[in-house]
């Protein structure tokens, strides 16, 4: 099965051209989010070069939205001098509380964008080029049995596909032995997707690292894996993270398959939020070693949340009638 769906749904970012891309758009409407937390020091970069190239020079983005989740730097400043909407995540819907976390950064963006088609990129690129964008557009834009679209890509200097340590010795495992019609996909967690929204407002939010995980899990579950394809975008860089705070994603994406048909429910508690909204609140405890002060090794707890949004479409709506940052 694997590689039947490989050939008919993988493609490069290169089969198809701005004007098909444009010509096929028509009247629908796309948002580019770019969930960030401190970021500054590249955020300006990827917002700045992408209006110029596909808002300014050709509309193939509606709007391009920056969700500042809890930074303590200049993210938000810079993020808006480069010309995004921007907006913090837990000013976002305040009815409805605020964890931190990607995943909650891109849930609460579906209350204040407009697209029909949402683009997601990372905020921390350092080695990209625009042509991400419509690479990501061309199978929704093109086929409409397509309603998630997953992007990989060469790190610059190791010459080969590798998805990166939390990928390689977590997440390509897992797929294996938990949920193998998705063993196809070359790099499962790439923070480079676009999605129909009328999907991703269906499913289930991790409000960690494990967003994107669990959206191809819940797709294929709900769609068929037919739903899904990826685009070789080529190359890409980012800031890679220190090794202990890959343990802390590590734990928020076994937690997530836990909550998907591995058994681990009665493990992680109550973790997807309730009818009214509200954010699941569990969180795991992992324990890591460091070095102390006087030359022994101790243990050094933290606390993972592992929480899920529930489907945005389920959420009531703003009772103040004022959180209208979309219009």
């Amino acid at each position: 099965m694997i590689p039947d769906w490989f050939e008919r749904r993988t493609h490069r970012w290169q089969d198809w051209s701005l004007e098909q891309l444009l010509a096929a758009k028509g009247s629908t409407s796309v948002s580019l989010v770019v969930p960030a937390r401190n970021e500054a020091a590249t955020v300006g970069d990827v917002v700045a070069r992408v209006r110029d190239a596909l808002v300014d020079t050709v509309a193939l983005l509606d709007e391009i939205v920056v969700i500042d989740s809890d930074s303590t730097d200049d993210t938000y400043a810079v993020a808006t001098d480069a010309g995004a909407r921007v907006f913090r995540s837990a000013e976002i819907r305040p009815d409805l509380g605020t964890v931190p976390g990607k995943g909650e950064a891109m849930w609460k963006s579906l209350f204040v964008t407009r697209g029909q088609l949402l683009v997601f990129m990372d905020a921390d690129l350092l080695d990209w080029d625009t042509h991400f964008v419509p690479g990501l557009l061309g199978p929704l834009l093109t086929d409409p049995s397509v309603s998630l679209v997953k992007g990989f890509y060469e790190r610059p200097g190791q010459g080969v596909l590798e998805g990166g340590r939390v990928t390689e010795l977590v997440a390509r495992p897992l797929v294996a032995i938990a949920f193998p019609d998705l063993a196809g996909l070359v790099q499962p967690l790439a923070g480079e997707w676009a999605v129909r929204r009328s999907l991703f407002a269906s499913l289930n939010v991790p409000t960690g690292y494990a967003v994107e995980l669990a959206a191809l899990v819940d797709t294929a579950s709900s769609l068929g894996v037919d739903a899904i394809a990826q685009v070789d975008l080529g190359r890409r860089a980012h800031r890679h993270q220190a090794l202990r705070d890959l343990g802390a994603m590590a734990v928020q994406i076994l937690a997530a398959a836990g909550m998907r048909g591995m058994g681990v429910e009665d493990m992680v508690g109550d973790v997807v939020g309730d009818a009214d909204g509200q954010p699941g609140v569990d969180s795991v405890e992992l324990v890591q070693y460091a070095p102390r002060s006087d030359g022994s090794t101790g243990p050094v707890v933290r606390a993972v949340p592992v929480g899920e949004r529930p489907p945005a479409v389920s959420v009531p709506a703003d009772p103040a009638g004022a959180a209208e940052a979309a219009s």
